[in-house]
Order: C-alpha cells, then sequence, then structure tokens
C-alpha cells in the first residue's frame, strides 16, 4: 500500500472510533478535544476523515498482489 492509502486508512480509523464513541457514550471525541463540532480545526478533521472514506472507496477495487508470491514448478 502507498503512503496516501496508510493515511487515509488512519484516518478512516480515527473516523470509526469517533463514530463508536459518539455511539456507544454519546461523547465525540474530536470535538472534546479541539473546542466543539463547530470549531474550525474540528470541521477541518471531520472533512478530512471523509476525504479519507472516499479514497478508502478505491483500495476495495485495486489489484491484491502477494507480496511475498513464489511460484512453485
Amino acid at each position: 500500500m502507498s503512503t496516501i492509502d496508510n493515511i487515509a486508512l488512519s484516518l478512516v480509523i480515527i473516523g470509526a472510533l469517533n463514530w463508536g464513541c459518539i455511539g456507544l457514550f454519546g461523547f465525540d471525541v474530536i470535538a472534546a478535544i479541539f473546542g466543539g463540532q463547530l470549531a474550525t480545526i474540528s470541521r477541518v478533521i471531520y472533512a478530512l476523515v471523509g476525504i479519507a472514506g472516499l479514497w478508502c472507496i478505491t483500495l476495495l477495487f485495486k489489484e491484491k498482489v502477494p507480496r511475498h508470491a513464489s511460484r512453485i514448478d
């Protein structure tokens, strides 16, 4: 996987954990850390997580090639 794939996947995981906290505990971690849901930095993070989610859709359609493929003849 490329660097951008890893960054996107990390952001999606952060978003998923945040949504898990909202669903289970009613607590928005990003909003708590950065000053509320409408704070500029929170909105930037939410937007980045959304864009990362869109990017990760492309990962579903990438051809999977094993790293250590060996031929047995």
